[in-house]
């Protein structure tokens, strides 16, 4: 059955500490794919609430620069996660992953000194294979170009691997490789998880790259025509591996209903945030209805409707075999 020729499917809302009907649905083992996103990662928090509040557990999560330390956390803390992030990113401040006052390496603008003080408070396990759910943090091999899937090994270097943005934070050096953030290949690692042997994802992504393209008018500074095609390059990337992998597997994207972005360095929008995905991402799942292989999102996440069963699966939302 192609997406063309799926029904529009609605789910009673369920109780609260329920998994609704939609994630039930979903084959195991279900994988919590994580993207990046670095600024707009609080906008994670908030599906994670909806999520936990729904009672679902996965059983394997895999992230991408910021998706990995906030995947790494929820793996170790599968059903109560969502508040500890919720406080460590309402208080997060822009001098705190990036410091000042420090000179960097030639290799990159920033020290990682921020970024390993906020790895050590979140009280996570030294190595990978002692956290609750399985995990996988995804980084780029600098030398080759192929993705790093860390699944082993020492934790904290797997997640500054993963978050170390090429030229503003440090190359991490593990096993021998040269590693980088992962997003450059894998800004949604749902490939990863299809490799990992997922039979199903559950898709957490941030920003205006994850979300349909919308029109714009000309462009005439330089810094805006760079952001406009790197924003269509990661989209094109999104859009192309979650097309693959809903071929083989049930692939629901999870709405945030943000259509409002701040800047790359601006940490002072969290609890909106969070509270809009929470309430976006809820809605959804009380909707949500899954027949086999396939893409299930809204058909606009930003505008996913306020009422209860305001879920957009209709058969052009779900692009099975396209």
């Amino acid at each position: 059955m192609t997406g063309a020729d799926r029904k529009r499917h609605l789910s009673p809302i369920p109780s609260s500490g329920d998994t609704s009907a939609g994630l039930r649905a979903l084959p195991r083992p279900v994988a919590v794919v994580v993207g990046a996103g670095g600024v707009l990662g609080a906008a994670h928090v908030g599906v994670g609430y909806a999520l936990e509040q729904r009672g679902f557990v996965p059983d394997m999560i895999i992230g991408t620069s910021v998706g990995a330390l906030n995947g790494a956390i929820a793996a170790a803390h599968p059903d109560r996660a969502a508040p500890w992030l919720d406080q460590v990113w309402s208080r997060l401040r822009r001098r705190e992953v990036y410091p000042l006052g420090h000179l960097p390496s030639r290799a990159s603008v920033f020290t990682d000194r921020g970024l390993r003080r906020l790895i050590a408070r979140s009280g996570l396990p030294s190595r990978i294979e002692e956290l609750a759910v399985p995990f996988t943090a995804v980084a780029m091999d600098l030398g080759t170009g192929a993705p790093a899937l860390l699944d082993h090994g020492d934790l904290a270097s797997a997640l500054l691997a993963s978050a170390a943005i090429p030229g503003m934070l440090p190359p991490v050096e593990r096993e021998g490789r040269t590693l980088v953030d992962g997003g450059v290949i894998a800004y949604v690692p749902v490939l990863a998880a299809l490799k990992a042997g997922a039979a199903s994802v559950v898709v957490v992504a941030t920003g205006p790259e994850s979300s349909p393209l919308r029109p714009v008018g000309p462009l005439r500074r330089a810094g805006a025509v760079a952001a406009r095609a790197g924003m269509l390059l990661l989209h094109h990337q999104i859009e192309r591996d979650l097309r693959e992998v809903s071929r083989h597997i049930p692939t629901v994207v999870l709405p945030t209903g943000i259509e409002s972005w701040p800047a790359p360095w601006d940490f002072g929008h969290a609890r909106r945030l969070i509270s809009t995905a929470e309430l976006t991402a809820g809605r959804f799942l009380d909707g949500l209805g899954v027949d086999g292989p396939g893409l299930y999102r809204a058909e606009d996440p930003a505008a996913t409707p306020a009422g209860p069963g305001g879920t957009s699966t209709s058969p052009s939302a779900m692009e099975a075999g396209l």
